[in-house]
């Protein structure tokens, strides 16, 4: 008897560990449903690993999130969809741009405002894109480049 009642109590305590994760793991995260705000989209010729979740930003502020990447089948660029907070106002002049969150990977939007006073509204896109830099490029055409001067 005084083995199921130990075997209970463990059981009990390992649940209770494994909702603890979770419950840290989640504000950890940054996980919330999106609720409110409005979409908007931008095409890009490459999306260099930005995902669904990721963040979108202003001067370093989160101001929503991405919520869809797909190819457009006639243009073939990657469309991303931005779920935009209620409440920022998003001039039709702006700019988008994927970026890095450092050297070992993590990519958000990044949004460049403009100067018009014509703000977005939901399912409008943004005309100003910028594909982010691919490092393994980058760096083949600078030595292509350093050796094409040595050659001279």
């Amino acid at each position: 008897m005084k083995r199921d009642t130990f075997e209970t109590i463990l059981g009990a305590v390992v649940i209770g560990i494994a909702v603890a994760f979770l419950i840290f793991s989640l504000r950890v995260g940054n996980v919330s449903s999106h609720t409110g705000g409005y979409a908007i989209m931008a095409d890009f010729s490459g999306t260099g690993g930005l995902q669904r979740g990721d963040d979108v930003v202003i001067s370093g502020v989160k101001v929503g999130a991405v919520s869809d990447i797909e190819l457009q089948k006639d243009t073939y660029l990657a469309r991303v969809t931005m779920d935009i907070d209620d409440g920022v106002i998003i001039p039709d002049d702006t700019a988008a741009l994927i970026s890095s969150e450092s050297l070992l990977g993590g990519k958000y939007m990044q949004l460049e405002p403009g100067a018009s006073d014509v703000a977005m509204k939901e399912g409008d896109r943004i005309q100003y894109t910028q594909a982010p830099q691919n490092l393994e490029q980058l760096l083949g055409q600078f030595i292509f480049s350093v050796q094409n001067d040595k050659s001279e």
